[in-house]
């Protein structure tokens, strides 16, 4: 499975951006994808999750802010990222759990600065 996102930039506190990530390589549906973000310094955090089934799981931080869908016949993911503050910062990573392994994107910066 590979994974290619997009959408990354730089946008000032209060705006959006949106995130997507597309899956290849498999003829199945993925199980999980979501998205982390790791900033410099810090560990790599839960951003946004969403099974096949539509359950989503949202870190506490992005609540409210930012919302996680899926395409599952494209094997796309998307996040939606409005109200951004600067501590958003971050490099954005698509992950994907697939029958048993998990897999990562090449990341995308997101900066929210003014």
């Amino acid at each position: 499975v590979q994974l290619q996102a997009s959408g990354g930039g730089l946008v000032q506190p209060g705006g959006s951006l949106r995130l997507s990530c597309a899956a290849s390589g498999s003829i199945f549906t993925i199980n999980v994808m979501g998205w982390y973000r790791q900033a410099p310094g810090k560990q790599r955090e839960l951003v946004a999750r969403e099974s096949s089934g539509g359950t989503t799981n949202y870190g506490k931080s992005v609540e409210g802010r930012f919302t996680i869908s899926r395409d599952n016949a494209k094997n796309t993911v998307y996040l939606q990222m409005n109200s951004l503050k600067p501590e958003d910062t971050a490099v954005y990573y698509c992950k994907a759990d697939h029958l048993g392994s998990y897999y990562w994107g090449q990341g995308t910066q997101v900066t929210v600065s003014s």
